[in-house]
């Protein structure tokens, strides 16, 4: 972002990992198949002060830390380590708030969730729910059709958690059925849908699916991650799919996110969120500071 844009900025999906800390299989053990494709360049660690240093020339004032698959038999060591850079002499709140994870389809999932909730920083819960259909030569069960997932997302609002949610299109329709059944849970859409194939037919898809969702006023979404499915993007390429996600969801229920260190393969900090910036030069300063700051505030409440 340039120097003279001074936009405030709250970075609503970003990760961070110590690896000498903490244990994030994908990253130390073996590569696995990812919707992000080859991920090698972020195999090591990623501080606060990375971040920092990332986001030295955009006005970058809170952030929420989305979970990074830390070792799932220990959900909630993540999360104490978090709590513990948040509370960090020079961390000036960094992160402002924590998406913990948890896996809802355990019988456990409730004292899990109790103890995220100890920290005062965690302000809702991701479980991927697109990593069932990852790899499409190995699909694993859904976890929409789990009734114990099904039954312990309504611990969720015990808590006053929101839930990240991240799909792909096609299960849309589920994530409508989820949604509509839990009317009081805030939900947020995860990385723009996840538009993962980008010819027409497959573009016309997503455009129904998150119009689709976006009926649901407590669904928000996070423009975010495009990087992932377009490795090469330019600001006329991912133009149309930030638009149509804001024109879907209306400006008072959009928020944007780095995806970073994961996007941070494909593009520079500032050089996304200028692209957001002209993307969103039309509006009016009242939507874009919504959009790039506001919204965050209210919806995960920081």
């Amino acid at each position: 972002m340039s120097s003279t844009d001074s936009i405030t900025v709250i970075d609503t999906h970003h990760h961070l990992w110590d690896l000498k800390a903490n244990y994030y299989p994908w990253l130390t053990d073996h590569i696995t198949t990812r919707v992000c494709g080859d991920y090698a360049a972020i195999r090591g660690d990623y501080l606060l002060k990375n971040f920092f240093a990332d986001a030295a020339d955009v006005n970058l004032v809170k952030s929420i830390h989305v979970q990074a698959e830390h070792d799932h038999a220990d959900p909630v060591r993540e999360t104490r380590w978090l709590q513990g850079v948040a509370d960090s002499p020079g961390s000036r709140g960094f992160p402002h708030g924590i998406i913990a994870y948890t896996d809802l389809g355990r019988s456990d999932a409730a004292a899990v969730l109790e103890a995220h909730s100890r920290y005062p920083k965690v302000r809702g819960i991701r479980q991927m729910l697109h990593e069932s259909m990852v790899d499409p030569a190995n699909p694993g069960p859904s976890l929409f059709e789990n009734a114990t997932w099904r039954s312990n997302i309504t611990l969720l609002k015990k808590f006053d958690f929101s839930f990240d949610l991240q799909i792909y299109p096609q299960q849309m329709h589920q994530a409508c059925a989820l949604v509509k059944e839990h009317p009081n849970q805030q939900f947020i859409l995860c990385h723009t849908g996840q538009p993962s194939r980008l010819d027409d037919e497959s573009l016309h898809a997503w455009r129904a699916e998150i119009r689709a969702l976006a009926e649901f006023e407590n669904v928000s979404v996070k423009i975010s991650g495009l990087g992932m499915f377009d490795r090469n993007w330019t600001v006329d390429s991912i133009q149309p799919l930030v638009l149509q996600t804001i024109e879907a969801f209306g400006v008072a229920r959009c928020m944007f996110g780095s995806n970073f260190p994961v996007d941070g393969m494909m593009s520079s900090y500032s050089r996304l969120w200028s692209a957001y910036s002209e993307i969103t030069g039309t509006f009016s300063e009242n939507e874009r500071e919504a959009l790039f700051c506001t919204n965050a505030e209210r919806i995960y409440r920081v």
